[in-house]
């Protein structure tokens, strides 16, 4: 198709000049160029893309939870500090993951923006977010390790496969899944869902048939070191562990970008997508928990504490209860461990890909595409599986969420105090190069701040009692520093000068859907995508092509500032012709 034929709205990545011939790079390009490849991995997701339904975008969402690492995590809970502390520390988890999830899904799926465009506008600035990029990356490879791990582990007991080629054959069977983004994914998740659901639920159902009596003495049960009463470290802890996936919200909002018009869809259909797809999966995710640590207490005393923490041990242990033959019941407990794994990681390497295009479109200035992005993600989570990371499981995961949860904890408060109530904040939010101060201290100082003073408290600086407690600690800082640091800044460094088009859509939503030429590329692409002018190119420009110029923030310079609000003024004062 040649650029006179592109459809309004269609867009098209800047690739960078490829070497001639047909090489590796090259192909990357190319892929680059495919918008079903690429997804819209650095901005607005346009509104002539977004074909799904809010009940499609749910589900596709939903479908990203099937995995397994929550079992484990109830279960390494349950072991270190008993079922009752457990089962406490999942439910305290799950009511601030839940909380802190509604304004995040509400305004990505209102602005059709990723995780990392919405912290951008959400008080940390352009590069400010790049250190969040990371936080974010992280959290997708920790996990697509993890879940890869308990591929593995289900492939050696079943297939009798070592587990470092467990580790290769669990990554590689993951890239062509992703490799077409929500296009593929959508069908994917919504295919496999039903299966997955029946099988879900199966243990639990199948224990209470054939074996009441084995959920007897559940909530009693000390584990390995713990206690049968509910402790304030205990539940503490517990939660701190839980609370390594509160940045799990940023992987359903991947998919949430992808929601219909707030304005042209009914309200009950919008909210219900978004907060069962945004906030709504912890839900599942705290269920999931709470039977990872009942299947723990269910086998341990046959495979020992450190087995016990394997899914694979629970559900073999949970379908063995009916299924008498062991054949049979590996079989089942396989086909679930795989689906389930295959299912979160098509997730973590999707999202983690996203992250690593916006990490370093802004500090290269390049995009090769997001497929190379990929390569990298799978490859540092391989290394992390070789390292044997799930031994120190609960090490990696406390110490994790002391940071995604002042991240976390900044941008809430930006979305429902400094936006709303003091209205320091811009109402919108603003995504783009050319208007974004480069760091705003109102969500990056917070988010430091928490982060230094709870990662101490981790590390038992100030006591048992703290070092149990620190996620919330980091919390509680991030959010009250937010609104102050605001108040004392006046909101001056989030917007370095106005965006009129983005005023206007904020007046008229119906104009997100019209368009303007890029003067580089010659495309068109919607207004909420466009900067307005561009000194360096001369006139209007992309997104994108905002993040991969190299012009040294000229927009920005208090010259052209000064230069254009003259110049505003000028035409005001003129008198206007009349008709």
């Amino acid at each position: 198709m040649s650029s006179s034929e592109q459809p309004v709205g269609e867009v098209q990545v800047h690739p960078q000049p490829a070497p001639p011939g047909s090489g590796p790079w090259a192909r990357f390009v190319t892929w680059a160029g495919q918008d079903t490849i690429e997804d819209y991995s650095l901005r607005y997701a346009p509104k002539s893309f977004r074909k799904w339904s809010p009940m499609a975008c749910a589900i596709t969402a939903l479908g990203g939870i099937a995995y397994l690492a929550d079992y484990s995590i109830g279960a390494s809970i349950a072991v270190s500090h008993g079922s009752a502390s457990a089962v406490v520390a999942i439910i305290v988890a799950a009511v601030t993951i839940f909380l802190t999830g509604i304004p995040i899904a509400y305004y990505a799926a209102k602005y059709n923006i990723d995780m990392d465009l919405l912290t951008r506008g959400a008080g940390f600035g352009y590069f400010g977010s790049t250190l969040t990029s990371l936080i974010y990356a992280s959290f997708c490879f920790i996990f697509f390790a993890l879940e890869g791990s308990i591929m593995a582990q289900a492939m050696k007991l079943a297939l009798h496969i070592p587990l470092a080629l467990g580790y290769v054959l669990g990554s590689l069977i993951i890239i062509p899944l992703v490799l077409y983004g929500m296009t593929a994914l959508a069908k994917f998740q919504v295919w496999t869902q039903p299966l997955w659901l029946v099988l879900f639920v199966a243990p639990i159902v199948f224990i209470a048939t054939a074996d009441p009596k084995g959920f007897n003495g559940f909530l009693t049960w000390a584990g390995d070191g713990g206690t049968e009463r509910v402790t304030a470290i205990g539940v503490g802890a517990g939660a701190g562990v839980a609370l390594s996936l509160i940045a799990q919200i940023g992987e359903q909002v991947d998919y949430l970008r992808f929601m219909p018009e707030k304005s042209e869809t009914p309200p009950w259909r919008w909210w219900s997508a978004v907060l069962a797809a945004g906030p709504g999966w912890v839900i599942l995710g705290a269920a999931k928990q709470i039977c990872g640590a009942f299947l723990a207490f269910y086998v341990a005393g046959k495979v020992g504490f450190t087995a016990a923490t394997e899914p694979i041990q629970q559900f073999l242990g949970g379908f063995g209860s009916v299924l008498h033959n062991d054949t049979v019941a590996l079989a089942v407990a396989t086909i679930m461990v795989l689906l389930s794994q295959v299912k979160i990681n098509v997730t973590n390497a999707y999202s983690g890909s996203l992250s690593w295009s916006n990490f370093f479109s802004r500090v290269l200035h390049i995009h090769p595409g997001r497929v190379v992005w990929l390569g990298l993600h799978i490859a540092i989570a391989l290394a992390l599986m070789l390292g044997n990371m799930f031994a120190v499981l609960n090490t990696i995961l406390g110490f994790y969420s002391n940071v995604a949860i002042a991240w976390i904890g900044a941008i809430v408060a930006d979305l429902v105090i400094n936006k709303p109530l003091l209205k320091l904040s811009p109402s919108y939010v603003e995504f783009k190069r050319a208007y974004l101060y480069s760091i705003n201290p109102v969500g990056f100082v917070s988010m430091m701040v928490g982060s230094f003073f709870s990662i101490l408290a981790f590390y038992n600086v100030f006591g048992d009692f703290m070092a149990a407690w620190s996620p919330y600690l980091a919390l509680a800082l991030a959010f009250f520093l937010s609104p102050v640091i605001c108040i004392l800044t006046k909101g001056k460094y989030y917007l370095v000068r106005p965006n009129p088009i983005r005023e206007e859509i904020e007046k008229e939503p119906l104009w997100a859907g019209q368009t303007l030429l890029d003067i580089v590329d010659q495309k068109r692409y919607e207004l909420p995508d466009m900067v307005h002018d561009c000194p360096f190119h001369g006139g209007t420009i992309s997104s994108l092509t905002c993040t991969l110029t190299k012009c040294h923030d000229l927009c920005k310079t208090s010259a052209y500032i000064d230069s254009v609000t003259t110049a505003t003024l000028r035409n005001a004062a003129e008198p206007q012709p009349t008709t």
